[in-house]
Protein backbone atom coordinates (compact mmCIF):
# COMPACT_ATOMS: atom_id res chain seq x y z
CA UNK A 1 0.00 0.00 0.00
CA UNK A 2 1.60 3.33 -1.01
CA UNK A 3 1.39 6.48 1.27
CA UNK A 4 0.62 10.03 -0.01
CA UNK A 5 1.63 12.97 1.71
CA UNK A 6 1.04 17.01 1.65
CA UNK A 7 3.61 19.34 0.45
CA UNK A 8 2.70 21.64 2.62
CA UNK A 9 2.23 19.83 6.39
CA UNK A 10 3.63 16.61 5.51
CA UNK A 11 0.15 14.73 6.66
CA UNK A 12 0.25 10.93 5.13
CA UNK A 13 -2.73 9.57 3.56
CA UNK A 14 -3.39 6.26 1.93
CA UNK A 15 -5.05 7.61 -0.86
CA UNK A 16 -5.11 11.10 -2.72
CA UNK A 17 -8.93 11.61 -3.13
CA UNK A 18 -8.66 11.54 1.28
CA UNK A 19 -5.91 13.72 0.87
CA UNK A 20 -6.72 16.00 -1.52
CA UNK A 21 -10.76 15.96 0.05
CA UNK A 22 -9.17 17.77 3.55
CA UNK A 23 -7.84 21.17 4.54
CA UNK A 24 -4.95 21.97 5.69
CA UNK A 25 -3.31 24.06 8.45
CA UNK A 26 -0.13 25.00 6.64
CA UNK A 27 -1.54 26.03 3.31
CA UNK A 28 0.08 28.98 1.69
CA UNK A 29 -2.95 31.01 1.42
CA UNK A 30 -3.87 30.59 5.61
CA UNK A 31 -4.94 27.45 7.83
CA UNK A 32 -7.24 25.85 6.21
CA UNK A 33 -7.72 28.13 3.10
CA UNK A 34 -6.73 25.24 0.85
CA UNK A 35 -7.00 21.52 0.24
CA UNK A 36 -3.79 19.70 0.73
CA UNK A 37 -1.21 19.47 -2.09
CA UNK A 38 0.10 15.82 -2.98
CA UNK A 39 3.92 16.26 -2.29
CA UNK A 40 5.01 14.29 -5.31
CA UNK A 41 8.34 13.10 -4.31
CA UNK A 42 9.17 9.80 -2.65
CA UNK A 43 9.31 8.95 0.75
CA UNK A 44 12.86 8.77 2.22
CA UNK A 45 14.82 8.83 5.16
CA UNK A 46 15.87 12.37 4.58
CA UNK A 47 14.16 15.16 3.19
CA UNK A 48 15.86 18.25 2.22
CA UNK A 49 14.58 22.19 1.72
CA UNK A 50 14.56 22.82 -1.77
CA UNK A 51 15.45 26.85 -0.50
CA UNK A 52 17.98 25.98 1.85
CA UNK A 53 19.15 22.67 1.79
CA UNK A 54 18.39 22.17 5.73
CA UNK A 55 17.46 18.50 6.28
CA UNK A 56 14.97 16.83 8.52
CA UNK A 57 14.02 12.91 8.91
CA UNK A 58 10.24 13.90 8.05
CA UNK A 59 7.79 16.10 5.85
CA UNK A 60 5.86 17.02 9.01
CA UNK A 61 9.48 17.96 10.89
CA UNK A 62 10.29 20.24 7.60
CA UNK A 63 7.56 22.17 7.13
CA UNK A 64 7.00 23.34 10.36
CA UNK A 65 10.23 25.52 10.68
CA UNK A 66 10.94 28.68 8.40
CA UNK A 67 12.81 29.10 6.16
CA UNK A 68 15.95 31.98 6.09
CA UNK A 69 15.93 31.37 2.16
CA UNK A 70 12.09 31.66 1.79
CA UNK A 71 11.93 33.21 -1.89
CA UNK A 72 8.92 35.98 0.32
CA UNK A 73 12.14 36.47 2.71
CA UNK A 74 13.68 35.56 5.58
CA UNK A 75 11.77 33.43 7.86
CA UNK A 76 8.46 34.57 5.82
CA UNK A 77 7.64 31.28 4.55
CA UNK A 78 8.27 27.33 5.60
CA UNK A 79 10.56 25.09 4.55
CA UNK A 80 9.63 23.18 0.85
CA UNK A 81 10.52 19.64 0.22
CA UNK A 82 13.33 19.10 -2.61
CA UNK A 83 11.90 16.43 -4.82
Amino acid sequence: MSNYYCKHCGSKYSSIASLTASSCLRHPSGPNKGKHTLYEGSEKSRYECKFCGTGYSSLTSLTTSSCNRHPLGANKGKHEAAL
